[in-house]
């Protein structure tokens, strides 16, 4: 999956949040001051070479929505992420945001047990 640039990841977040949409209808999402439509609509253009976005025609118009979901998306960012910035160790990550933060350990135990409790889930549903 290819890295998106700032302003197509914003067009992205807008398109997973309307889930189909025209150009004019993400340029209606973006606060002010708003692009151009030429920008966004070479933006969208951009999105469908990389395949992220794909289109319906109605004419001359065209209706966008995302190939790619949001999660999927996440996912490959954030291994990228954590094997660029944290040596791929989720640990170290975990550990440099809790320091950061500068997390109680109630705070990190609350997380343990929200992590544990949704991997419990996801387990139950593989087996069902």
């Amino acid at each position: 999956m290819k890295d998106l640039t700032k302003a197509e990841e914003q067009v992205m977040q807008i398109l997973w949040k309307l889930e189909k949409a025209f150009v004019k209808d993400i340029i209606n999402e973006i606060p002010h001051p708003q692009p151009a439509y030429n920008t966004i609509s070479t933006i969208i253009r951009i999105l469908e070479k990389k395949g992220f976005v794909g289109h319906n025609a109605y004419g001359k118009t065209h209706e966008y929505f995302p190939l790619i979901s949001k999660k999927e998306y996440t996912r490959t960012f954030m291994k990228k992420f954590i094997k660029n910035y944290f040596s791929g160790s989720y640990r170290e990550m975990v550990s440099f945001f809790a320091k950061e933060d500068n997390l109680s350990l109630n705070e990190l135990e609350e997380l343990v047990k929200d992590v544990s409790e949704e991997l419990k889930e996801e387990n139950q549903k593989g087996d069902e």
